[in-house]
């Protein structure tokens, strides 16, 4: 019988490892990255936040969509669908009500200029919008407030994510990042 737990090299097919209880498993090794923390603050100081550390010289590498005077846009490292968003202050908050009204005027107006460029993009169905403030709440990054944008189509949700606790996703991040950073100046 095979060793579940044993490490899969790289140049063996995985096949040769998997156990004899002919589960089919779909190994997504990239996410241990978000389930061991890395590159999320240590706390809630603006020196550990991988938000604030974004270098506007390197946005096409950090996956910037755009920038504001006050906010900005990102394509989320792990996310739930293609095009999965998020808009954020520069300005390193914790909690919503401790934005400026600048902020929280430019966060609003960059969420909608979001859901265009993804609908022009992309063509969703719908949306889900939403903050979580904090890590109760669902943050995962807890220390700097941001807002997701989630594309959404019938379908899209299957039993991978709740079987499997894996996503499919059919586009890379950079090329999702190319198309909507394109797409965004034209709308309004």
């Amino acid at each position: 019988m095979s060793d579940v737990n044993a490490p899969v090299p790289s140049e063996v097919p995985h096949a040769a490892y998997e156990p004899e209880d002919a589960m089919g498993r779909l190994w997504v090794p990239h996410r241990m990255v978000y389930i061991r923390g890395e590159k999320k603050p240590a706390d809630s100081s603006k020196n550990a936040c991988p938000f604030c550390e974004l270098d506007p010289a390197e946005d096409s590498d950090n996956l910037v969509v755009a920038r504001g005077a006050d906010c900005f846009c990102i394509l989320n490292l792990f996310p739930y669908n293609s095009g999965h968003l998020m808009v954020l202050p520069y300005r390193h908050v914790a909690a919503y009500v401790d934005l400026t009204d600048a902020e929280t005027v430019e966060l609003a107006a960059m969420t909608k200029k979001a859901i265009r460029t993804l609908t022009a993009v992309f063509g969703p169905q719908g949306f889900n919008l939403g903050i979580n403030q904090g890590d109760v709440a669902g943050a995962g990054i807890g220390a700097h407030l941001h807002q997701h944008v989630v594309p959404r189509w019938n379908g899209d949700a299957n039993f991978l994510p709740i079987v499997g606790h894996t996503k499919a996703m059919p586009e890379l991040l950079a090329d999702t990042h190319q198309r909507l950073s394109a797409a965004w100046p034209g709308l309004s």
